[in-house]
């Protein structure tokens, strides 16, 4: 039985992360829709399921553009192109964000307050998540004989 390759055990992680960042979030969209019910009405409770679905959109497409960047895992350019993939989503959903609340900034049917908590308590939840699953994970950082890095005997091969 050979160990998993360091990429597949990235991609298992960010998996897991994406996995649990869903459950939390809809926890957290259920809290979120009680209490703008409560606090704010109909109102409220649409502005809760945006924020939380922001929130899990947000933070999924890191994950996501993680997972498409290891495809390119073992290539000459592998640092580059998985940099420059997880910038681009990193600023596809700065501008995202950005499209996002200006549209719904003065919209009727949307509670500034409760949209603002529910994608603050997504971010932190799944932030918490991430966290969690990374620290739990067990990815291996040593380098298989024949593969590319540094040998045993800490020489470069």
């Amino acid at each position: 039985m050979t160990a998993p390759r360091p990429e597949s055990a990235v991609n298992q992680v960010m998996r897991t992360a994406l996995k649990w960042d869903a459950i939390i979030v809809a926890a957290i969209a259920v809290v979120a829709v009680v209490l703008g019910a409560i606090f704010a009405g109909g109102v409220g409770v649409t502005s809760a399921l945006i924020g939380a679905a922001m929130g899990l959109v947000f933070l999924g497409i890191t994950a996501a553009s993680i997972l498409f960047a290891n495809r390119y895992a073992g290539g000459e350019l592998f640092a580059g192109i998985f940099f420059a993939i997880v910038l681009g989503g990193w600023i596809i959903k700065f501008i995202v964000f950005i499209v996002i609340a200006v549209l719904l900034r003065h919209q009727p049917w949307v509670n500034a307050y409760v949209l603002f908590l529910s994608i603050i308590a997504g971010v932190l939840g799944s932030l918490f998540v991430d966290v969690v699953v990374v620290i739990r994970s067990r990815i291996p950082i040593a380098v298989g004989p024949g593969e590319r890095g540094r040998s045993e005997s800490g020489e470069k091969e």
